[in-house]
């Protein structure tokens, strides 16, 4: 059995959840999401007598390879989507280099990173960003967006290991390099 599939997804009171055939739906006080889940996954819901909260398990047909592996993987698409409308998601990034700077100007993304034009990424309708001196934040309901989009947003200057110059993840380590030896006499 798996360890993350067995365990069951607590959903809040001012949380609405509905299932239709495959299409998971969450609606909370963020936002609203819904997905397909595979067909062979089946959805539990269980209802607490005290309050309006359910219990969401997920359960699997068989225990063929396939099976197992969506089994996991769908209760924590469904987990993140109740996050997601509840909490949200943030990925923060980190802007180090001489000269470079992060402004928001509107819904735009204002960035120089040492090339000669500025770069400008402007917020999606589910990312938005903010920016305060050399941080970025990547702000969203969807897990997989935020993600994609602080991908996106590092790409544009991917951190380089000699002078560790460029935009990171805030939590990332940058392997540092030596630069090259200087000549020096044979002794």
């Amino acid at each position: 059995m798996s360890r993350i599939g067995k365990k069951v997804i607590d959903i809040p009171d001012n949380v609405e959840f509905k299932v239709d055939g495959n299409l998971v739906s969450v609606k909370g006080p963020k936002g609203a999401l819904s997905r397909v889940i595979h067909e062979n996954m089946s959805l539990d819901i269980k209802k607490l007598e005290n309050s309006k909260s359910l219990k969401v398990s997920v359960s699997r047909p068989d225990d063929s390879k396939a099976n197992r592996s969506l089994h996991g993987l769908t209760r924590t698409l469904v987990a993140n989507m109740v996050e997601g409308v509840t909490k949200g998601f943030t990925k923060e990034l980190e802007v180090n280099g001489v000269g470079y700077r992060v402004q928001k100007q509107g819904k735009n993304l204002n960035m120089n990173l040492g090339y000669s034009h500025p770069v400008v990424v402007p917020d999606t309708d589910d990312v938005k960003t903010e920016a305060s001196g050399s941080k970025i934040t990547v702000i969203g309901i969807d897990k997989q967006k935020v993600g994609q989009f602080a991908a996106i947003l590092r790409e544009k200057r991917p951190p380089e290991p000699y002078k560790g110059k460029g935009i990171k993840y805030i939590d990332e380590v940058i392997r540092r390099k030596e630069g090259k030896a200087a000549k020096g006499s044979k002794k």
